[in-house]
């Protein structure tokens, strides 16, 4: 099956490349409508991996992430929207220098090619992969998660309206039409097929594309996401960011899972912890802030290294700045870190020395998406260092060729 989705894509990948922008703008826009056209269809589908998800005793964060409503749906189509304005990514002239011998050499934004994507409950994925790929001249296939596919098949018939509407391929965008872990394997070895693999999901299967992929990825790795108040935080600002970069949507990557507090700021934390517990978050902590505040729980070393994705935050007291990036650097993920503080110097050494795709300064962690960089989407946030960091959106999902131009110039021997 993947082979057979994979030859399609790559007839449709080439057919892509003559593509007009007008004609990608067109696609876009008419799949944003048939979402809207087919918002109670998709809501239905949805109602059924809700169900099944409650059976199965999904969390309460991850009913969250795999929900969908009018009020995400119709999201979801201005997502759409907002990618079909942004500026056609291919053909970008990224460089152009001149050698002595005359050849101009310009360097050239091109697609990446067939994209594989892999991912868990968010049936948004399904959109925003899609409609990403076709605005960067990339063929995908998708494979949801078996607890989102009645909500991402619906979504995938609305992007094949799209397609077709504006005469574009169908394989351009295809879901794999099946829940079959075994295909999982497959697109990891699909090489010559499948020109990169994206995962977006848990740590699980991050890992196991890690392990066993053949074809080049873009990982998306878990979320472990720091929020610091350094000593001269503001007090009002501190609690206001915290509250919001944990508690906004405890499901999401770019939550706050741990919260350091400098010791010169541990007045702050009973205030924290009050508006915290009133919105059913529970506390872990160690043994300084536990002194402060005896409704928070022992915390252990797993819970400065754990993704809760859940109303659970862990609370770490360090002694300033520079104990703050070194506990960031060895435990966190590498995704998205924030201070708050009115002092610009330990802003900047913060934002300097912490490892991470996503550094912010009085701003919360859930400014960690896409749609909030401006890129429209996202496919994730990659937290590795080859080709992309951060976003991915249509720009992170080109690559480029060098275009060489001369008058008859030789090589000397």
């Amino acid at each position: 099956m993947i082979e057979r989705l994979a030859q399609d894509a790559r007839i449709a990948y080439r057919q892509l490349a003559e593509t007009t922008p007008a004609k990608k703008t067109q696609a876009l826009k008419a799949v944003a409508q048939a979402i809207r056209m087919d918002t109670k269809k998709i809501i239905a589908a949805n109602a059924h991996d809700m169900d099944a998800g409650r059976k199965a005793g999904m969390s309460k964060a991850m009913l969250d992430r795999l929900e969908l409503n009018e009020k995400r749906v119709a999201a979801m189509a201005r997502s759409i929207d907002d990618i079909a304005k942004l500026p056609d990514p291919v053909g970008r002239k990224l460089a152009s220098f001149k050698r002595p011998n005359g050849l101009v050499i310009e360097r050239i934004s091109v697609p990446l090619g067939v994209i594989g994507i892999i991912y868990e409950s968010r049936p948004n994925v399904t959109a925003d992969a899609g409609t990403l790929c076709l605005k960067s001249g990339n063929a995908v296939i998708l494979r949801c998660g078996s607890d989102s596919f009645h909500s991402s098949s619906a979504i995938a018939v609305c992007m094949q309206k799209g397609l077709k509407s504006a005469g574009l391929p169908l394989a351009a965008i295809q879901l794999v039409p099946s829940t079959e872990r075994a295909l999982v394997g497959e697109m990891l070895t699909a090489t010559g097929l499948i020109d990169v693999i994206i995962p977006r999901g848990g740590k699980s299967l991050t890992e196991r594309v890690r392990r066993e992929s053949r074809v080049p990825t873009l990982l998306h790795l878990d979320g472990n996401c720091h929020t610091y108040i350094h000593a001269k935080a503001d007090p009002k600002m501190a609690l206001k960011v915290l509250l919001n970069a944990k508690m906004r949507r405890t499901g999401i990557c770019g939550a706050t899972e741990t919260l350091l507090i400098d010791k010169a700021a541990l007045s702050l934390l009973p205030k924290i912890a009050d508006a915290l517990i009133a919105e059913g978050c529970e506390l872990r902590g160690d043994a300084a802030a536990r002194k402060m505040d005896r409704r928070i729980k022992p915390a252990t070393d797993e819970d400065w290294v754990t993704e809760y994705l859940d109303a659970i935050l862990a609370i770490k007291t360090v002694g300033g700045v520079k104990e703050a990036i070194a506990h960031i650097n060895r435990y966190g993920s590498h995704h998205t870190e924030a201070i708050i503080t009115r002092d610009k110097k330990a802003a900047a050494q913060f934002l300097k020395e912490v490892d991470s795709a996503i550094v912010l300064h009085n701003a919360s962690t859930q400014f960690a998406d896409g749609g909030e960089f401006g890129f429209g989407a996202e496919i994730g946030i990659s937290t590795g260092r080859l080709h992309a960091r951060g976003p991915v959106g249509v720009e992170q999902l080109t690559t480029y060729k060098y275009v060489v131009k001369g008058n008859g110039q030789i090589r000397p021997k």
